[in-house]
């Protein structure tokens, strides 16, 4: 019986990805902090929800008793957990907005990965983090949070890789463009509450918005994703990193140098 433990699993890909596990025959200790939602998932065959808040040590440790008390070896560690806002990096809240989705996407993917790792290695597992691709695409204006995380999370990631080279863990990195999920009611949530407040960038967001609702428009289906990590645990020998239906748009801005993307925005927005 294989076991992995999956956090974020009551998001919208977090749940879909840890269905698939389950239904695969794998053991998974499915976490996260909404209580109806853990409910629900607890009520699927072979998976079994566990309260963790990935931001609390204490949290976590109570959760590795748990689980010590059903396996002494983990699988996989799936790193799911994750919240996206759009917002300024000089306007409203983002000091503390910044550190809050620092200590939730990157800190809290290091505190479940050092506390777990025993296991994994006991078990002869592995480790997947969920980064995103704002983590290796040229950083977009009003996602600046965002993606900050998900550049610490790219840095976080190969740098454990490397390290565990020495303890035969692979470390597997999953990059996912868009998907339909309830992240994007964050981001459009996000993005209309700065319109609302902005001081300076009243012209430049009304002018962004159809574009990003355009993006939004074209998310993926969920099942991508889900064949991706389905590839990730299973696999003998797991790719490095999967980059899951990315856009096209943004990925196209790799090959222009900066100083003419910036010349782009501010044409395209003024």
């Amino acid at each position: 019986m294989k076991y992995a433990l999956f956090t974020g699993a009551t998001g919208g890909l977090g749940g879909a990805g840890a269905r698939a596990m389950a239904q695969e025959g794998w053991t998974v200790f499915a976490a996260g902090t909404n209580a109806k939602a853990l409910e629900e998932l607890g009520k699927e065959q072979n998976i079994i929800p566990i309260m963790i808040n990935i931001t609390d040590q204490d949290s976590i440790d109570s959760a590795y008793a748990e689980i010590r008390k059903i396996t002494p070896t983990l699988d996989a560690i799936i790193n799911f957990s994750g919240i996206h806002m759009m917002a300024s990096l000089i306007e409203g809240d983002v000091v503390n907005d910044l550190e809050r989705m620092l200590d939730i996407n990157v800190m809290g993917m290091a505190r479940i990965n050092k506390t777990f790792f025993p296991m994994v290695k006991a078990g002869n597992g592995r480790i997947i983090n969920c980064s995103s691709e704002c983590g290796w695409m040229k950083a977009q204006p009003f996602n600046g949070p965002y993606t900050i995380t998900k550049y610490a999370v790219e840095a976080y990631n190969d740098s454990l890789r490397r390290e565990l080279l020495w303890q035969d863990v692979p470390v597997v990195k999953i990059q996912p463009g868009s998907f339909k999920t309830n992240m994007h009611e964050q981001a459009e949530a996000g993005f209309n509450k700065l319109l609302d407040n902005t001081q300076y960038y009243q012209k430049q967001l009304k002018r962004m918005k159809p574009m990003m609702q355009i993006e939004l428009k074209m998310a993926n289906d969920p099942k991508h994703l889900v064949k991706a990590l389905l590839n990730a645990v299973n696999s003998d020998k797991p790719k490095i990193n999967y980059r899951v239906k990315n856009s096209k748009l943004l990925g196209s801005l790799e090959f222009i140098p900066d100083k003419m993307i910036d010349v782009i925005y501010k044409t395209l927005l003024k």
